[in-house]
């Protein structure tokens, strides 16, 4: 296998570094055509992800999360297709996904929070869905532990992130 099938199954990611590198490796095999679903809860990785996707394609760049915008092109710098980069979290409907104009065939296509968004834009697609891991140090809130801390243990616990071929 050459292409994203080789990534296809679970995985343990151990740090943003590591998601960043996982994210150069796809990009590294991705090519115009490829449509990429990210899910996972906020702060799980999905901007970081696609950034090492953007850095393994050759994308000028930064790559930035697109949540404003709705959608951002990033050309390439070494002769490779365009990578285009959605948010569809403040869409409504497959149909304002569609409205974009997007050209998913001669581009890499990666959106974000675009679960049951995609299904009449391509006939298939890739999910990656990215689990956010519990560290395991516990926290107990009824001594005067504030949730801000809570939410840097659980950022410094590994994610989960599974490849999936759809539909």
């Amino acid at each position: 296998m050459t292409g994203i099938e080789q990534f296809e199954g679970r995985r343990e990611i151990a740090s943003p570094d590591d998601m960043e590198a996982l994210g150069r490796e796809l990009g590294a095999v991705l090519t115009a055509g490829d449509l990429i679903v990210l899910t996972g809860p906020l702060g799980a990785g999905k901007t970081t992800l696609t950034r090492g996707i953007g850095a393994g394609l050759g994308i000028r760049g930064p790559v930035q999360s697109p949540t404003f915008v709705i959608a951002r092109t990033h050309p390439s710098e070494v002769g490779g297709p365009p990578l285009v980069h959605v948010d569809a979290y403040r869409l409504g409907s497959p149909a304002e996904l569609d409205d974009l104009g997007l050209d998913p065939d001669n581009a890499v296509t990666i959106v974000e929070w675009g679960r049951d968004m995609v299904d009449g834009l391509v006939d298939t697609w890739w999910e990656l869905e990215i689990e956010r891991g519990w560290s395991g140090t516990g926290v107990d809130n009824a001594c005067g532990t504030t949730g801000h801390y809570a939410a840097e243990l659980e950022d410094a616990a590994p994610r989960i992130v599974t490849v999936t071929r759809r539909p």
